[in-house]
């Protein structure tokens, strides 16, 4: 997440860079950056659940095609818990924890922020994977690997919600 911002900030206009030289410019236009930064990070993580929302889909179409409709209770848990977490991700706003509001956000808490969103991503990776893992119809037990899943998806789902209280500490740490 560090080389998004110094990415994104090194791809700034001439005018934006005008705009640097102006005392005080320079911090609103790094909350502005890191806001964007955040939102395409957000947006990022939305449309990987997005992407695991078809497997899942497309894994209960195969039981239901199968007949074995034993297990689509599950899948459709699974199906709503990643539409919840998707939505949560993609609508956070954490504009008004004051994290955007800092002038200067110390390095080394921004780095604990980055840290944590990138465990995020790991984490969705390893859902991925037990995605993957759920055999199809006939294979295999279903029902235990998409539990599985959905153990997976809840610790995701707190993680998230305690991003909040990262932010929180990036604020007071650097206020």
């Amino acid at each position: 997440m560090t080389e998004g911002f110094e990415d994104a900030r090194s791809r700034r206009n001439w005018l934006e860079r005008l705009g640097e030289m102006i005392p005080g410019f320079r911090g609103f236009q790094d909350r502005e950056l890191r806001r964007e930064v955040d939102k395409m990070q957000r947006e990022h993580l939305a449309k990987e659940l997005g992407r695991l929302k078809v497997v899942t889909r497309g894994k209960a179409r195969a039981y239901s095609d199968e007949g074995q409709i034993g297990v689509l209770h599950l899948f459709e848990r699974l199906d709503r818990q990643l539409d919840g977490l998707s939505q949560a991700i993609r609508f956070s706003d954490y504009g008004a924890s004051g994290f955007f509001d800092v002038v200067k956000i110390n390095e080394p808490e921004l780095e604990k922020l980055y840290q944590f969103d990138l465990s995020v991503l790991d984490d969705v990776s390893l859902l991925s994977g037990d995605l993957a893992a759920i055999p199809l119809p006939g294979k295999g037990d279903a029902g235990e690997a998409v539990e599985q899943a959905l153990i997976r998806l809840g610790a995701l789902e707190d993680k998230w919600a305690g991003r909040k209280s990262v932010v929180s500490e990036v604020v007071k740490a650097s206020g």
